[in-house]
């Protein structure tokens, strides 16, 4: 059976091309592109809240869409174009009430949230909240080449970065000094950026999304450099307001490309995925030999929500209908890759499809067609059903939180797989993702005991699945015998136990665009160490719990870093005062290093299993 990931890689070139066209009109080739940099204002004029200045052939234009968010674009050559048009970007309504002021050396653009200075000698951009707090600065004007449009800003002597998307072993704390990719690299693993996004947030209060398909450079040097490759340039500022800026900057950004989906309650359960019909891995199989699979998790008391019975690559399905409601009887949905597009969507879920996972449809002429493919499926699954659309994609971009799960490819399972992946994901949420996720073990290798700590820690993601028909062995959590299955078995079902938490934080998502998996950063900004390798490898599910998950091959876990505040260890009660660093952690394979914030009130289900395994509740539930 041939790799996913090498079948992608090959297929890359195609999507790449795409990228050539947003060098801008009239580009050629060039060894050595020459810089231009905006000059000085010539012309300036006022309509409502929408405001032009000229440099010479050049126009930028600022428009308010809310009282805090604004639109700067620069066209070099005056004419203004948006590649984007209506996919990623969704209606405002009514434009803010705005000012303006000619201070003789600039001009000044208000709302009452925000003022945009333009100096008109060259021109250069900045911004401060109403209150003159300053929030950026441009060290000098917009500057392009045929290649490439670059802002240059001043650094804060203290001033962290987040965002980018999902940036593989990277995100959970601060970029600051770093250089970070935006854009498809077909590399999903440590290092890799699958489903970027261009978007990046500071610590001094705003954002910036970059509101392009082409690929982006974001230097955070000093100064930093933000750079997408074409002739043109449109960005969107946030200007986050109080102690939670960080929060509500993301909430503007979700505003403006749409707020996360809320997946069905199955959804935010484990899912199994696998190849039932033309498996060179296992021998010939059909499809409703899922069932037999379906049955090893009733069997073993372990909650699954759904699975996928074909992988998309080669592996057809039959007796689709047949299969539904064999899942069905199992308490478990239906799901499909979707290898020939979704055209045949609406027959499939009338059958029963409840998942689809856009795993060979998104490669086609870009991230345009990727997002289109997130979009149409979710709302086939709605319009042909009672059920909420549920969607998985890789290489996403701004916009697909809206519709769907970003996964991070296909991975092999290591120690070194879990230790980058744990701040991947909650990195993401930095960037309005709330559902990413990567395969337990991996989908290649991995070990009994790599597949046990790995599914203790993402229990605490708010999605995930198991991946089987590539790698040499069946790889479900009942598949290693004991110590194994048991241990496998009670972290399911916590997360079971736990689903009420999770399910309210989803439906939060949509109203906050904030995600469950958080760096420690967002709820505690204030906090030097939150934002270093100190915190790196851990990460908060919600604001309740602390999880940091051991990733080597030992019973102890050192440096769990715990913030401001009274943690209680959700095992053994024991309480400790942060900030604090807890060295020589008991954590024998059944132990998940946990910590719980005092006076959280979590909800559980009922007949939840508890950390225990057995239905009895653990520290914070008492």
């Amino acid at each position: 059976m041939q790799s996913s990931s090498r079948m992608k890689v090959a297929l890359a070139g195609a999507v790449l091309g795409l990228f050539a066209a947003f060098a801008g009109p009239g580009s050629t080739a060039s060894a050595t592109p020459t810089d231009t940099t905006v000059g000085d204002v010539t012309g300036f004029a006022a309509d409502g809240s929408v405001y032009r200045l000229t440099a010479g052939r050049t126009e930028a234009r600022v428009s308010f869409v809310t009282a805090d968010t604004f639109r700067i674009e620069l066209a070099p050559d005056g004419r203004f174009t948006d590649p984007t048009g209506t996919d990623i970007t969704l209606p405002q309504g009514p434009p803010p009430a705005t000012r303006w002021r000619d201070l003789g050396d600039r001009y000044e653009l208000a709302t009452s949230k925000v003022t945009l200075r333009a100096t008109k000698s060259p021109l250069r951009f900045s911004a401060a909240r109403a209150d003159g707090t300053p929030l950026w600065t441009e060290t000098q004007g917009l500057t392009w080449n045929q290649d490439r449009t670059v802002q240059t800003l001043a650094r804060g002597a203290d001033e962290q970065f987040y965002g980018a998307g999902m940036q593989n072993g990277r995100g959970n704390t601060s970029h600051r000094g770093k250089t970070v990719e935006v854009g498809v690299d077909y590399n999903w693993n440590d290092g890799g950026h699958p489903n970027s996004v261009p978007f990046y947030l500071s610590s001094a209060g705003y954002g910036v999304y970059r509101n392009t398909y082409a690929p982006n450079t974001y230097a955070f040097t000093d100064p930093v450099t933000t750079s997408a490759k074409e002739q043109r340039f449109d960005a969107y500022y946030f200007a986050g307001d109080g102690k939670d800026a960080l929060k509500d900057v993301i909430g503007q950004y979700t505003q403006l490309t749409g707020k996360p989906f809320l997946p069905p309650v199955y959804g935010l359960e484990i899912g199994d995925s696998d190849c039932y019909l033309h498996n060179a891995n296992r021998g010939e199989r059909h499809t409703l030999d899922a069932l037999k699979v379906a049955d090893g998790y009733v069997a073993h008391d372990m909650p699954n929500g759904w699975m996928l019975v074909n992988d998309g690559y080669g592996c057809g399905y039959e007796n689709l209908a047949e299969t539904s409601a064999g899942l069905a009887d199992r308490d478990m949905k239906l799901g499909l890759w979707t290898e020939d597009g979704i055209d045949k969507l609406a027959d499939q879920v009338k059958a029963g499809q409840r998942v689809a996972k856009l795993d060979v449809a998104w490669v086609g002429s870009g991230y345009k067609f990727a997002l289109d493919g997130c979009k149409d499926a979710h709302a086939g699954i709605e319009a042909n059903s009672d059920a909420r659309g549920f969607t998985w994609a890789p290489e996403s971009w701004s916009g697909a939180q809206r519709c769907g799960v970003q996964w991070s490819g296909d991975q092999s399972g290591s120690w070194e797989y879990i230790r980058w992946q744990i701040p991947t994901y909650a990195g993401a949420s930095m960037s309005g993702l709330a559902y990413t996720t990567g395969d337990v073990d991996g989908i290649f290798g991995g070990s009994a005991k790599t597949y046990t700590r790995d599914l203790q820690w993402k229990m605490f993601l708010p999605v995930t699945m198991t991946m089987d028909g590539w790698a040499a062995n069946d790889k479900q959590p009942f598949r290693y015998g004991e110590p194994y299955t048991g241990i496998n078995r009670a972290s399911l079902k916590l997360h079971e136990a736990l689903l009420p938490y999770i399910y309210s934080h989803a439906y939060r998502a949509t109203k906050t665009g904030v995600g469950l998996a958080r760096p420690l950063a967002l709820e505690y900004p204030d906090d030097p160490k939150a934002t270093t390798e100190a915190a790196k490898y851990e990460f908060l599910s919600g604001e309740d719990f602390l999880v940091a998950p051991v990733y080597q091959d030992a019973t102890e876990r050192d440096g769990i870093y715990l913030p401001k505040g009274t943690w209680i260890d959700y095992w053994s009660g024991r309480t400790y005062q942060g900030p604090v660093t807890v060295d020589d952690y008991s954590a024998p394979l059944d132990t998940l290093p946990l910590f719980v914030r005092a006076g959280a009130a979590v909800p559980v289900r009922a007949d939840g299993a508890g950390p225990h395994g057995d239905g009895r509740p653990g520290a914070d539930e008492e």
